[in-house]
């Protein structure tokens, strides 16, 4: 379901540490690192405790790997950073729950999660389906999958 908004990206099944679902990485040509995205679900919460998760939920994330790297100090510690400028952009457009988080020393940088425990479980699917729309659309628009793209080919600034 994520691929038309994540083109170019590579999937990889997860189902560990809590999580289930795909993380999605670019071939980088960035010596300096990698960054990439998760969809899935966050099915035990110690590991995420920072999220104050009540699980199962839904969970999309963007990450910039390593954490101490020239590349995570440009996109995320950076004021200009794409990481955080997509953020503050995305947080000022949207303002009902679940909002975008964002953590500037965890791995999953930026956050966007929702709970289906209060969810009548017929509507599982549906409401999921919905949630990853809304949120893979809102990284699409804010330009946040096209810089990464560009900076992957070497094309763009790293911030």
């Amino acid at each position: 379901m994520a691929e038309p908004y994540l083109r170019g990206f590579r999937p990889k099944k997860i189902s560990s540490g809590g999580l289930r679902g795909y993380s999605f990485q670019l071939k980088s040509s960035h010596p300096a690192g990698t960054t990439g995205f998760f969809a899935g679900y966050l099915t035990s919460a110690p590991r995420f405790s920072y999220l104050h998760a009540a699980p199962p939920e839904c969970v999309v994330m963007a990450f910039v790997e390593p954490l101490r790297s020239d590349l995570r100090r440009a996109q995320i510690e950076n004021a200009k950073g794409t990481l955080r400028w997509t953020f503050e952009y995305i947080r000022w457009l949207s303002h009902r729950p679940p909002r975008f988080e964002f953590y500037e020393d965890k791995r999953e940088a930026l956050v966007r999660h929702v709970s289906m425990r209060d969810w009548p479980r017929e509507k599982w699917e549906h409401f999921s389906r919905n949630f990853y729309i809304e949120t893979l659309a809102w990284l699409v628009r804010s330009g946040l999958v096209r810089r990464w793209r560009e900076l992957a080919a070497g094309k763009r600034a790293e911030t």
